[in-house]
C-alpha cells in the first residue's frame, strides 16, 4: 500500500529511507514495488506540512472520481493515523478526515469519557453520517494492525482483494477505455 504523509511523520519516514523510490524494492511486496518502480515513486509520498492534509483527501477524491474505486471516500481502502498527541491540531485534522469518510486512528485518548452522548456521537454516529469513524489505539502494533484490517475490509468490499494479472497502461490506452 502507498502511504501519503504530512507533517512530523514525514521526517521519521525520511530518516528510515522511505521517501526514495529505491526503498520500494526493500520495503514493499513485489506488486507495489513494481508499480513504484514503473511510476518512479517511493512507497511513502510526502504531501507537505501537517496543515496540508487536505491534499491527501484530494488524492482520495481523485481515486474515487478518476480511478473509479467506490462512490465516496468512505468506500476507498484508506485509513488515517495520528500516532501521538502533538497538539489539539491533530484532533481537528483527524476530525476533518473522519467527516470526509476516513477511518482515523488516534494514538491516544480523547477526554470524552465523562460525556457519554458526545462519545457515542464521535465513535458511532459519525460513521453512520459520513462513513468515517474515530478509533483510539495507543499500542503502535495494534494501531497498524487495525489500519491494515480496515484497508483489507474495504478492498474486499470493492472486490479488489484477490490477486489478478496486472495490466499497466499508458494514458493513451486508458483514454481509449474511457471512450468505449
Amino acid at each position: 500500500m502507498i502511504v501519503l504523509t504530512t507533517g512530523c511523520t514525514a521526517i521519521a519516514c525520511a530518516k528510515a529511507g522511505l521517501l526514495t523510490p529505491e526503498s520500494a524494492k526493500v520495503f514493499c511486496g513485489p506488486g507495489l514495488a513494481e508499480v513504484c518502480e514503473t511510476v518512479g515513486i517511493p512507497p511513502v509520498l510526502h504531501m507537505g506540512s501537517c496543515v496540508d492534509n487536505s491534499r491527501i483527501l484530494m488524492a482520495a477524491t481523485e481515486v474515487v472520481k478518476a480511478g473509479g474505486l467506490g462512490n465516496d471516500i468512505s468506500d476507498v481502502p484508506v485509513a488515517g493515523s495520528a500516532p501521538e498527541w502533538m497538539s489539539e491540531k491533530a484532533i481537528s485534522i483527524g476530525h476533518y478526515f473522519v467527516t470526509a469518510g476516513v477511518y482515523t486512528i488516534f494514538g491516544g485518548r480523547l477526554p470524552v469519557d465523562g460525556a457519554p452522548v458526545f462519545k457515542n456521537y464521535l465513535f458511532k454516529e459519525l460513521e453512520e453520517l459520513y462513513g468515517g469513524m474515530w478509533d483510539m489505539v495507543v499500542d503502535p502494533v495494534e494501531h497498524a494492525q487495525k489500519m491494515i484490517a480496515h484497508i483489507d475490509k474495504k478492498r474486499k468490499e470493492l472486490g479488489i482483494d484477490k490477486a489478478r494479472e496486472r495490466v499497466l497502461m499508458d494514458m493513451a490506452d486508458r483514454q481509449k477505455l474511457e471512450a468505449a
